[in-house]
């Protein structure tokens, strides 16, 4: 049996006089780093005046958030409108792990692709089914491996400057890598920008000279990417295109430094938001919640493009334009080879935090972070019984089941209201909110990791191979067929061609060459492309 709905172009959503058509629209996307260290959203000592002016110019959110604390389930969430959980994509990380780093994980851990349910795709390549020119520079991570018909480009060159016709309308991301967890010891030896004595040092960490000094190397990585913003924003002015294209720019979770990175109190899962629009008011904020599944579907809704059903989240702004949402979900689990389980729910203000292996502590062994100094002294500083309580509990033994936190008054998340009765009814409306959260979407957290991932294989000990698709040629067309399940299908026409996305049957020539390749998202894509003469 043929699945056709995977070659099929998706419908054009209905246009508003209020946005433009098939807009250009650019993500500037920076790793690990909390709204806090821009002077938009307060910051803590250093300079960022590209991001500060860009927000002047934007529509400012302060209530936007992650669905971890971690790169790679986040982006898995972002590039498919799905919650982590529910399509497998949860542990840190399936793929890319180095050979050192697999030693530490349990016997029969095996590396693997995440494999999307049927009929969903990444997003960007509905963008390219109605003519985008996508780019990626270049970071992906998206727990599987893209087929090559979501991007025009993924690579260091990804630009959208390389579309052939410069009348194309263009979706391009930039990843700014500076501000991640590893520049804060790569760069040791790089001059600071801002001095230790002026930075502000978060409560979870006491304020002496090492935790200053590190703050402050990372702070100073935060300036540098606020210049590298300024340069990507200066290529758009250069070309004419700054005023009228859709730029976001946001981080893909919370700070990469100790007790933020990886956890799930709102130092891991907020991030900051700024969306520059023709059709926005510049220098306005706005208080709704966002998710990173609703990014997708935003876009989508930007680009006149109907949301799939298979999107979870929900459009933000264009035609598609969802009510508000009422909650935010996050979940954090495998973070490298050191399991937990523990999920949440926000309204904005309370936090609902669930946790399944309450046997554990909050901290996880995780060898990669050792290598912050910071994290070696909070270690150290905890053997000698010199943290504070707040910054202790990081290390206990055990944590209780459930957390609630009015994040208002207790931005850092100390005081947890779970068992006090004047916060009963909160209690139970978030703990309801996340059990029908889980009953509606699911959640694969709760199945053992291989025994998921070999279910998706069928049994067998490694993915299973996507089938080659069908080409039939008749009166100068040629349509193209893949019996696997969501497979997306790729041709070009010669070995130096861009890889297009099938969508409809096109003309060819007799005694030219046809080159198609398919790939189901999860499995191996066809052992070799199909080359027909």
């Amino acid at each position: 049996m043929y699945f056709f709905i995977s070659c099929t172009a998706p419908e054009e959503s209905q246009s508003d006089k209020n946005y433009p058509d098939r807009p250009n629209i650019v993500w500037i996307v920076n790793e690990d780093m909390s709204p806090e260290h821009l002077g938009a959203y307060g910051g803590t000592g250093g300079k960022t005046p590209v991001l500060d002016q860009f927000a002047s110019e934007s529509l400012k959110y302060t209530n936007a958030f992650s669905t971890a604390g971690v790169c790679a389930p986040s982006r898995a969430a972002i590039i498919t409108g799905a919650y982590q959980t529910s399509i497998g994509a949860h542990n840190m990380r399936t793929l890319g792990m180095s050979a050192n780093a697999l030693e530490a994980y349990p016997d029969g851990f095996k590396t693997y692709s995440t494999v999307l349910p049927d009929g969903m795709r990444g997003f960007p390549e509905y963008l390219r089914m109605i003519g985008y020119y996508t780019t990626n520079n270049s970071k992906e991570d998206y727990q599987f491996v893209a087929p090559k018909t979501m991007w025009d480009e993924s690579s260091r060159t990804a630009h959208w400057k390389n579309r052939p016709d410069p009348n194309q309308p263009f979706f391009s991301i930039f990843n700014l890598t500076i501000s991640h967890e590893s520049q804060v010891w790569a760069r040791a030896d790089e001059p600071l920008l801002v001095d230790p004595d002026s930075v502000t040092i978060p409560p979870v960490y006491p304020d002496d000279s090492i935790s200053r000094h590190t703050m402050a190397r990372f702070i100073t990585n935060v300036m540098r990417m606020d210049t590298q913003v300024g340069e990507i924003i200066q290529e758009l002015k250069d070309a004419g295109l700054y005023e009228n294209t859709i730029i976001f720019y946001y981080s893909d979770h919370g700070d990469g430094m100790p007790y933020f990175k990886r956890e799930i109190y709102d130092r891991g899962l907020k991030i900051p938001l700024f969306i520059k629009a023709p059709f926005l008011e510049p220098g306005s904020v706005t208080n709704e919640l966002v998710s990173f599944v609703d990014f997708g579907p935003t876009v989508l809704s930007l680009a006149g493009v109907k949301i799939p059903i298979a999107m979870q989240g929900q459009a933000f702004l264009g035609p598609q334009k969802s009510a508000p949402r009422k909650y935010v979900y996050a979940a954090r689990d495998r973070m490298d080879s050191e399991y937990d389980r523990v999920r949440a729910v926000s309204d904005g203000r309370y936090k609902y935090i669930r946790n399944y292996m309450i046997d554990r502590p909050n901290y996880q062994n995780i060898q990669y972070r050792l290598n912050n100094p910071l994290m070696i002294h909070l270690l150290e500083l905890h053997e000698q019984g010199k943290l504070t309580p707040e910054q202790e509990r990081w290390f206990n033994e055990t944590k209780p089941k459930e957390e609630l936190y009015d994040t208002q008054v207790d931005p850092w998340e100390f005081n947890n209201l779970a068992g006090n009765p004047e916060y009963d009814t909160k209690l139970e409306e978030l703990r309801k909110a996340h059990l029908d959260w889980i009953d509606y979407y699911g959640d694969l957290g709760a199945k053992p990791e291989m025994e998921m991932v070999r279910e998706w294989w069928g049994g067998m000990d490694q993915a299973p191979t996507t089938e080659p698709a069908a080409i039939l040629y008749e009166d100068g067309l040629v349509a193209l067929k893949s019996p696997t399940p969501s497979a997306s299908i790729g041709y070009r026409k010669s070995i130096s061609d861009a890889w297009q996305v099938y969508t409809k049957p096109f003309e060819w020539n007799a005694g030219d060459s046809l080159y198609v390749l398919a790939h189901r998202i999860g499995y191996e894509p066809t052992t070799e492309a199909i080359i027909v003469k």
